[in-house]
């Protein structure tokens, strides 16, 4: 059987898919796995060894569109279910699956307050799309694979000739998903080992700032490694402080434990750390009336105060 699975984007997202990627390799027998994302997200997956080809686009379905049509696919698995994911569906012409992304149910939650969202991981939900083809969650977890020349050197490139170090976590796709710097500080100042600061270029700023505190105890690798480097970092780390992230999925594939802190994004819609290690916990702020305040995020706090990320307990994570 050949099959397409589709996810264009984005990290956190791809990488809960895999976990269906390994079990419709190991419960189909010669399966052969192609999957189809955007060019920006292709080294989460290319060095995954159950998936046997790589679509990847720019922007358009269409600069693949013909390619696709050759394979001639059994089934096609779709895990984004958008507007792009349909035309993936209508050239290849094979018999689809398709993910429900419960958008009225989120709606409902959002908007109103109203919860009518099913208490079920986004991974369960994910295999309810593969349902009809016998295949079932082994209840593994996630699976990341870092290429060997990716993978970093933690005493030679930060020069910590020491006993384990904290992760942490500060980039976001938004602002309100992200951790305040004052909250930053107090785990800084809190942790018992030195930390690893973790984000992308638009986060020196920030790492540096620490960096700069919390001198000999805080080393910031903000914009200076990419995604697969990254996740070499936090597969290293004792402990990952984050928050709602892409690199929080990734620290539960590797059973991490992972202090995750909850801002305008809730983990009942799904997406809360997936088997990660058994000392696992999410800090959030419960009984805030405007929270979820949305499904994604906001450059800003509606409200102004930002209550949702600085009134949680960080000594939570070092007690």
């Amino acid at each position: 059987m050949k099959v397409l699975i589709i996810r264009f984007s984005s990290i956190g997202d791809i990488v809960l898919t895999t976990p269906v990627i390994r079990c419709l390799k190991k419960q189909i027998p010669d399966c052969e796995i192609h999957f189809i994302t955007k060019k920006s997200f292709v080294s989460l997956i290319e060095n995954n060894k159950n998936i046997s080809k790589i679509y990847a686009i720019t922007d358009k379905v269409s600069e693949v569109s013909e390619a696709l049509k050759k394979e001639n696919y059994d089934v096609v698995i779709d895990l984004h279910h958008n507007l792009r994911s349909a035309q993936v569906k209508r050239a290849t012409g094979a018999k689809a699956y398709s993910f429900n992304k419960l958008n009225i149910e989120k709606w409902l939650l959002v908007n109103l307050k109203i919860n009518k969202l099913p208490p079920v991981h986004i991974v369960d939900r994910y295999f309810e799309t593969v349902k009809h083809l016998n295949v079932t969650n082994d209840k593994l977890g996630l699976d990341y694979f870092i290429p060997a020349k990716d993978v970093v050197d933690i005493v030679s490139v930060f020069q910590l000739i020491i006993k384990g170090y904290h992760a942490l976590v500060v980039g976001g796709s938004y602002y309100t998903k992200q951790i305040p710097i004052d909250k930053l500080r107090e785990i800084c100042l809190s942790s018992d080992k030195p930390l690893i600061v973790l984000g992308g270029k638009e986060d020196v700023d920030t790492g540096e700032q620490l960096e700069k505190i919390f001198k000999d105890k805080v080393f910031s690798a903000c914009g200076k490694f990419n995604i697969n480097q990254s996740a070499s970092i936090i597969e290293q780390a004792d402990k990952v402080i984050t928050s709602d992230t892409g690199l929080m999925h990734i620290a539960s594939a590797f059973k991490k434990d992972v202090y995750s802190l909850w801002g305008n994004t809730i983990p009942e819609f799904g997406m809360y750390p997936y088997l990660p290690g058994k000392n696992s916990k999410i800090l959030e702020v419960k009984n805030l009336s405007c929270r979820p305040c949305s499904k994604l995020g906001y450059n800003k706090c509606p409200k102004g105060h930002f209550k949702c990320m600085k009134e949680i307990n960080v000594k939570e994570i070092f007690s």
